[in-house]
């Protein structure tokens, strides 16, 4: 589905590479873009920020909450109508501590932005669009939710409960054949601050380049996209490689498994 003239709703737009993808939504001469996020000051400066590019809404919605995505649903839809395309971006790191020192709040925080929110929205936005026959709704996930990392058991559990869900609803669209599409992409780490203090053998992925490679892929319809590319691989590595050796090799030779020991986040 071609960004120009269609109206972009994205969760967390307002940092990151949701702003990013706002921006080049704008450049890409979208209808208009609506912007999502619980900070309802980032929220104001943002559009403040965009206005010149476009038409730009921002609503305050805490997608963990049901009824706050009903009020954010409500508002969008007098202000800017129906949603052509829907990019569940919104996303937490708890911290970095092992599963044992976590606490239930940790879970249920994870899961609730991570996972379920991702679901919440899509949940209001799906029924459109299969009504409309037309729409897209792409899922931001991660790579972590294929390769588990030490120090990110919430994290990477809520982005393989992600997955598996987007990959589940493509399938029932595909089988009932309707128009309406769902892209999940799947990214290593990126430069945003989000994984501030992360030591990695491999890049750093670019937010910039991301968000371009996001926006192309939802352009071109594609299922699935793992950035950069070389994140197709990773369940085809783990069913060649023995698991001892996959361990040796990627966990302490390129030090996969202590890439979460200085993780310090974003600075608030």
């Amino acid at each position: 589905m071609k960004i120009e003239g269609k109206k972009v709703l994205i969760t967390g737009g307002c940092s990151g590479i949701g702003k990013i993808m706002a921006r080049r939504c704008l450049e890409k001469k979208a209808a208009c873009v609506i912007i999502w996020d619980i900070n309802e000051a980032a929220i104001a400066a943002t559009v403040e920020e965009l206005s010149n590019l476009g038409k730009v809404f921002g609503h305050k919605a805490d997608i963990s909450s049901p009824a706050s995505i009903d009020t954010a649903y409500e508002a969008t839809k007098a202000a800017c109508g129906d949603v052509d395309i829907l990019i569940n971006n919104a996303g937490i790191i708890t911290n970095n501590k092992v599963f044992s020192e976590q606490t239930d709040a940790d879970i249920n925080r994870t899961f609730d932005i991570n996972t379920k929110g991702a679901m919440f929205v899509a949940l209001r936005y799906i029924k459109d669009m299969k009504a409309r026959g037309c729409g897209h709704i792409c899922n931001v996930t991660s790579s972590a939710g294929m390769l588990a990392l030490p120090k990110m058991s919430l994290y990477a559990s809520s982005k393989w409960a992600a997955i598996g869900w987007s990959e589940s609803v493509r399938i029932e669209l595909e089988r009932e054949k309707s128009p309406v599409k769902i892209t999940t992409i799947a990214p290593y780490f990126i430069n945003t601050g989000m994984f501030d203090g992360i030591r990695s053998f491999f890049k750093i992925q670019d937010p910039e380049v991301v968000a371009r490679k996001t926006l192309s892929a939802i352009e071109r319809e594609l299922g699935y996209r793992g950035i950069p590319f070389s994140e197709h691989f990773i369940r085809l590595m783990q069913g060649i490689f023995p698991h001892r050796l996959f361990n040796f090799v990627f966990g302490d030779i390129c030090g996969l498994y202590t890439v979460m020991d200085h993780f310090t986040g974003r600075k608030k």
